[in-house]
């Protein structure tokens, strides 16, 4: 045989560019006993095929081997969802809505400096207004010091 050709159609196979009619030829070639030593290294990429097809035929009772493994399907037991179950979802994304909403408030609250702050504010001072004239000298408070024979002296300055 010409290895000559044999080498050009390895060639032609490794660039793509062989047909199936050249791929037959070496398949053919390599299937044969005798291979030279330099062919040798492919001989096992052309004849893996047909050692393949031989090793790993499926055989006549092998789909009613495989239904036979399958079995029938238990029947699935329907469930009734109801709506509170329908809706735990939403609820639940609704729920971490709320939290991050309350979360993101107080930071903000609590990093902004506040105009109104009780630390600051005016609104707290420390003169008493005395009211109206009629409110001092009312006259429970002066029938309750008759009462009690004390002077308003005595009351606003109790003995040491």
């Amino acid at each position: 045989m010409d290895y000559k050709y044999i080498n050009q159609l390895l060639n032609k196979y490794w660039e793509g560019a062989t047909t199936l009619e050249e791929e037959n030829i070496l398949r053919s070639f390599f299937s044969q006993k005798d291979v030279p030593g330099s062919l040798i290294q492919f001989r096992a990429l052309f004849v893996y095929e047909q050692e393949d097809k031989e090793q790993n035929v499926l055989g006549e009772q092998f789909d009613a081997q495989l239904l036979a493994m399958v079995g029938e399907d238990a029947p699935v037991k329907a469930q009734k969802i109801t709506l509170t179950r329908r809706l735990m979802p939403l609820f639940k994304a609704a729920a971490m809505v709320a939290i991050v909403l309350t979360l993101g408030n107080a930071m903000v609250v609590s990093m902004s400096p506040d105009a109104t702050s009780t630390k600051n504010s005016d609104a707290f001072s420390t003169t008493i207004h005395r009211g109206s004239s009629v409110a001092v000298n009312d006259s429970a408070v002066v029938d309750t010091m008759k009462q009690s024979n004390l002077s308003t002296q005595e009351m606003v300055n109790p003995i040491d």
